[in-house]
């Protein structure tokens, strides 16, 4: 889909039943410019402060499956409030944010609107976002149980070692070994080693 402005009740239609109501109070309270794009490779949304008379601007991607989607607009929602609250001598991802992000999923979780799979999941975030690489693992495997299937599709850790699989730019790798959290992989073309994580989704290629 392109890139596009959504008024603010079609928005509805990218999030989970029930939640829409505290969506659209928190875009409506913080004069949110919500953008909601084509599928980008390298990020599911992101955030631009307000300047000059320009609003905050959020985007994200339209091809999410409603779980996912809130949570990447929650995600960046507490760029926002950590801007908002701690202007912007703050780490991206610090604790300021950290602390934004939590109270904005307690808020949503305390509605119990959400599966209980990803309930749990996102109460294991709550601990510590986005520190624990675990944790939003979890995560990640649980929102994928959302999305329609994808044939020839896999987290990594799905694959078999020795497999091969290309990547959404378009490079194909070998899967090695598995390093602390991460594995090793092959680029097959250049013969560079890269680490990815074990819930990075792949295309898995027929030997």
């Amino acid at each position: 889909m392109p890139k596009k402005e959504v008024p603010i009740d079609f928005l509805t239609h990218f999030l989970p039943e029930g939640t829409d109501q505290q969506v659209l109070s928190l875009l409506q309270q913080h004069r949110v410019h919500l953008t909601i794009t084509s599928e980008r490779k390298t990020i599911l949304g992101n955030y631009r402060h307000r300047t000059g008379d320009l609003q905050h601007r959020i985007t994200v991607n339209g091809n999410l499956n409603p779980y996912a989607f809130l949570v990447t607009l929650l995600h960046e929602l507490a760029h926002l409030l950590a801007y908002e609250q701690f202007s912007h001598r703050v780490q991206a991802h610090g604790e300021e944010w950290k602390y934004c992000y939590a109270n904005l999923l307690h808020a949503f979780l305390t509605e119990e609107l959400l599966p209980s799979p990803l309930q749990q999941a996102l109460q294991e975030v709550l601990v510590s976002p986005a520190a624990s690489r675990c944790a939003e693992d979890g995560l990640m495997r649980v929102l994928r149980q959302y999305d329609p299937p994808k044939e020839n599709f896999h987290f990594l850790e799905e694959l078999p070692a020795g497999a091969s699989f290309r990547i959404k730019d378009g490079r194909v790798f070998r899967k090695e070994a598995l390093l602390r959290k991460r594995f090793k992989c092959r680029d097959l073309k250049t013969g560079n080693y890269y680490l990815f994580s074990p819930v990075y989704e792949v295309e898995k290629l027929r030997e």
